[in-house]
């Protein structure tokens, strides 16, 4: 087979998503595939199955229509992992209408903004909780006229309606005339909105980035070619839906490939959950990986010397055989062939425990991950494709593939999509992933790219010979020292996050003379290997701190010496997004955390 170049990769993509929408999809999937399974919630042996899930599509659609929501008008959701979710989303997106889910963490304050900036007509919700935390802002949101609720629960609203009676009233509404629902989804066309996802709002205001049928599509078409991933494949959505991962990874692509979705409504339940759907892929944000390659070295730690040994002989020989393919080098049949024996001997077994043995491919992306975590990982047998991308890129806009990688990088662009650097460093970037643009206050969408169709990222990076990227930091938090030095933060907290006991490091040190950091610990971890103690016990316990010092010394090896680290504090509480310091997609809050954290600073320069 000729190997396509990615101008031609590029438009065979924009021909396979030629005139198709979301809802196109899921009526070629109804009718061709009406009996495979489409959404499971993880622990129930019932399936929805494509013909079932348009249906009750259709029923919540006209439900919907019922109480006014139309082409292009906007819906929140505010629910966690469960079928309703997708099917009150893809409802939406069969009017031609602007489903959008928040992050549950959200505080009342920030929901007031999104309600107001929305300009929702109608809110989906769980229950009483998420009620609760609307409740109190109704009364300054004029455009909302319904809530929808998903559970039974005594709360008190004029326009609220249960989902069992939405449902109830469209459904005899479409068996009535199943032409007002045909003839609405094929009014949808590929350049309308299928989605509307909100940014964490790090440096301002959050931002409503609006996605197109066409975008979403344009990426399932490229994820296809970037792993052969049978249809019908089983995979496992545990992310929320604000984010655009799992947008992609749990909705839009496994419409596009007649998919089977089972759905893990809390990410505490990830590893029982891989092991009960044994997926054929997995993305993991790098904490997830970090976790898990924790677990794995504390297993082989504790190992007896036979096993132990076993176990670094065969990551040896895969991690031998990855770096040659990272090269681009050909594998020796004999390497090749003891690298097979001893994966089946030792490292797939590992591979099963992490119910991760079926899996073709295995993605990274959200933030940087520890080359040593890539390495590892390689060394059982999961090569972790490192991606790059954003919401306003519908998701990953470079990837690695499994035959083209390079360790540390985040690959080349997706066939279609052009990147460049501005003179500063930072990544613009184009092309048929780029979003439609942010939703204005008024209705109408501004566009977020320049005249001439280039995205500005945010993120700073660099490109090598071979055209693979490299993220180096965002833009806004390159650290200045008072000496004058630039120094990238992220590197220097990701080669922190390496070790398995830290969950969270920042560097600190703009404007300052010389580089600190503030350490979280992960809480399991920690208390499993130095007795069951609360966190604010432990981060004095000496065998800790000499465990972080291990970190630092190892991290400042690998740094240039105006980028080491000179001294640090370990905090005694976690950082969660309902805490403040990080936001619903777990990134740092680095303003927060530097307000927050202002006197322990100023200790650690005193």
């Amino acid at each position: 087979m000729v190997e396509q170049t990615p101008t031609e990769l590029a438009d065979r993509y924009a021909k396979s998503t030629n005139g198709l929408t979301v809802p196109a999809l899921v009526h070629r999937n109804a009718t061709e595939f009406p009996a495979q399974p489409a959404l499971t919630a993880l622990g129930s042996d019932d399936h929805i199955t494509w013909g079932v899930l348009r249906d009750r599509v259709a029923a919540i659609s006209r439900g919907l229509a019922n109480l006014g929501l139309s082409a292009g008008g906007r819906m929140l959701i505010m629910m966690s992992g469960r079928p309703e979710h997708w099917l009150v989303d893809l409802a939406a997106a069969h009017l031609g209408a602007v489903p959008s889910t928040v992050y549950a963490t959200l505080s009342t304050d920030q929901l007031r903004y999104l309600g107001q900036h929305s300009a929702a007509r109608i809110v989906v919700l769980e229950g009483a909780a998420q009620f609760e935390k609307w409740q109190p802002i109704l009364h300054e949101l004029p455009e909302l006229k319904h809530i929808v609720l998903v559970d039974d629960a005594a709360v008190s609203f004029e326009g609220i309606v249960s989902l069992r009676d939405l449902e109830a009233v469209g459904n005899a509404a479409h068996e009535a005339d199943p032409s007002v629902f045909e003839r609405t989804w094929r009014a949808v066309t590929p350049d309308q909105p299928v989605t509307m996802l909100y940014t964490s709002g790090t440096t301002g205001d959050p931002k409503g980035v609006v996605i197109s049928h066409r975008n979403v599509i344009y990426q399932s078409v490229a994820l296809e070619n970037v792993v052969d991933i049978p249809d019908h494949a089983r995979s496992l959505a545990y992310l929320p839906l604000a984010h655009i991962a799992e947008r992609m990874l749990g909705i839009y692509n496994p419409i596009y490939r007649a998919g089977h979705v089972t759905i893990c409504p809390d990410p505490t339940m990830l590893l029982g959950a891989l092991n009960q759907v044994r997926p054929a892929g997995f993305f993991g944000v790098p904490r997830i990986w970090e976790k898990m390659v924790a677990g794995i070295q504390a297993r082989i730690a504790a190992a007896d010397p036979q096993v132990k040994a076993a176990f670094e002989a065969a990551s040896a020989v895969a991690i031998q055989v990855f770096t040659l393919r990272a090269d681009r080098q050909s594998v020796p049949p004999d390497l090749a062939a003891k690298r097979a024996a001893l994966d089946e001997q030792v490292l797939r077994p590992i591979r099963t425990m992490l119910g991760l043995e079926n899996a073709l491919w295995a993605g990274s992306g959200a933030a940087p991950i520890p080359v040593e975590v890539l390495l590892f990982l390689a060394g059982i047998g999961i090569d972790v494709i490192e991606v790059w991308g954003m919401t306003e890129t519908t998701g990953t806009a470079t990837t690695n593939t499994p035959d083209v990688f390079r360790t540390g990088s985040v690959g080349k662009p997706v066939p279609g999509m052009e990147v460049r650097l501005a003179d500063d460093g930072e990544i613009l970037i184009r092309g048929p992933l780029v979003c439609m643009g942010y939703l204005r206050a008024d209705g109408g969408v501004e566009p977020a790219v320049d005249a001439d169709g280039w995205l500005a990222t945010g993120d700073v990076g660099t490109i090598d010979e071979d055209g693979f990227l490299f993220i180096t930091d965002r833009k806004k938090e390159l650290i200045i020292t008072s000496g004058g030095k630039n120094i990238a933060p992220a590197r220097i907290e990701s080669l922190m996050r390496a070790h398995p006991l830290v969950a969270q490091a920042v560097a600190i040190g703009d404007r300052r003379p010389y580089v600190t950091a503030l350490v979280v610990l992960d809480e399991e971890l920690v208390r499993a290997r130095f007795g069951d103690a609360n966190l604010a016990s432990l981060v004095s316990h000496p065998d800790v701190v000499a465990e972080v010092q291990k970190a630092v010394d190892e991290a400042n090896t690998k740094l240039s010496r105006p980028e080491q680290i000179k001294t640090f504090t370990i905090l005694p509480t976690a950082w969660t997004a309902e805490s403040g310091e990080l936001t619903p997609k777990l990134s740092m809050r680095r303003r927060v955390i530097n307000e927050r954290y202002e006197q322990v600073i100023e200790e650690m320069y005193a």
